[in-house]
């Protein structure tokens, strides 16, 4: 933006929603960036989940001040929206910058629409900084929620999309955008040099964790399927350096279970037996317990479907351990969309069964999402 696009903030009052991911190539905050721009007046912030600083894991995140600026920073994430919305309208155009991470349960993109309502009610407009998706832009898995929902309501997976959705941020604000009659002035300055066939570490930037519990790409990579299982009483890793990565309980038998996957789900990536202790995980899963678990690692990007592997595994952990596994409903048909997988893995359908009742939808939003790509 400031190189190609800087008469979109000349003489302009701004406001910013970012976190610690908001830095250029060079590692640079967004805040000094913009504060020594010419003609722009940077005079307010907001922040997501997870805080500005991207350290926070727990809700109800307070209004704050940035130590090194000064500047006010308005939490979305447990903040005054009283507080919030004076902010929006003390400003003359308000920038987001955020990395997104490519799977529905992302709070993200809800933070995004919230600040849109807020400006589309004083007539503000809005920039979205772009950025990658790091999981690449391509697949789309998983099942498909069939309207979108009120963000204030249903923060995390609201959108009308997949748990994989193949779509940078940018993209998914002009999807809410319409989706939501949202009607917000809406820019994006795109991500320049990002192709949809990329993955993060083909960009040459720096991975910065856009959450507490997401350490690397492998996370990413395996996240859209794995953090299904937030809503059952199996640890997802939290506490460990391999969050998402690892899935593990007290009473599993990873070698029982692995025996019992459907061998389909498996292609693409390795998985193994494995032993792990989550030290204070912020899930209060298993805190100080040595847990049998089970290691996923991708193998081969491209044809790895994590949606498909969580759906399996779901199954034989349901089918191996039917008195221990259980599911925290609320929670996991919150993540799901509905019950429809909840209650087809407890019935016991095959994984190829509730596969193959999410490709129609599937194919519905591929074409619907053409007209909001940018890349």
């Amino acid at each position: 933006m400031l190189a190609d696009s800087a008469h979109l903030i000349a003489g302009k009052r701004i406001g910013l929603l970012s976190n610690n991911t908001g830095v250029d190539h060079l590692g640079r905050r967004d805040v000094d960036l913009l504060r020594t721009a010419p003609g722009a007046r940077l005079t307010v912030l907001f922040s997501p989940e997870h805080g500005f600083l991207g350290k926070e894991d727990r809700s109800g995140l307070p209004d704050s001040r940035d130590s090194a600026t000064g500047l006010p920073i308005y939490s979305l994430y447990g903040g005054s929206r009283t507080a919030a919305r004076a902010a929006v309208d003390s400003v003359d155009v308000l920038l987001i910058d955020l990395q997104d991470i490519g799977a529905r349960y992302y709070t993200y993109i809800a933070t995004t629409v919230q600040l849109m309502r807020d400006a589309t009610r004083v007539g503000k407009r809005v920039i979205v900084l772009d950025r990658p998706d790091p999981v690449g832009g391509v697949a789309m898995q998983g099942n498909v929620r069939a309207r979108a929902s009120d963000p204030d309501s249903l923060f995390s997976g609201f959108m009308p999309v997949p748990m994989r959705y193949g779509m940078t941020l940018g993209e998914l604000a002009r999807l809410a955008n319409d989706a939501l009659a949202v009607g917000t002035d809406l820019v994006v300055v795109p991500a320049l040099g990002w192709n949809r066939t990329m993955f993060y570490d083909q960009t040459g930037l720096p991975w910065v964790k856009p959450s507490p519990n997401m350490p690397d790409i492998e996370s990413a990579l395996l996240y859209p399927g794995t953090c299904l299982f937030e809503g059952t009483n199996v640890s997802v890793g939290r506490g460990t350096a391999t969050a998402f990565r690892v899935l593990g309980a007290p009473w599993l038998d990873p070698e029982r279970v692995i025996a019992r996957l459907d061998t389909s789900a498996l292609r693409g990536v390795d998985v193994r037996a494995t032993r792990f202790t989550p030290i204070a995980p912020t899930d209060g899963k298993y805190a100080g317990v040595a847990l049998q678990g089970i290691e996923l690692r991708v193998r081969e990007r491209q044809v790895y479907d994590p949606t498909k592997l969580a759906v399996a595994l779901l199954a034989a952990i349901k089918a191996v351990h039917p008195a221990d596994f259980q599911f925290r409903a609320q929670s996991f048909d919150r993540l799901a969309a509905g019950p429809e997988l909840r209650t087809a893995i407890e019935a016991g359908q095959s994984p190829q069964a509730i596969w193959n009742s999410w490709t129609s939808d599937l194919a519905r939003f591929r074409e619907a999402r053409a007209k909001y790509l940018i890349y």
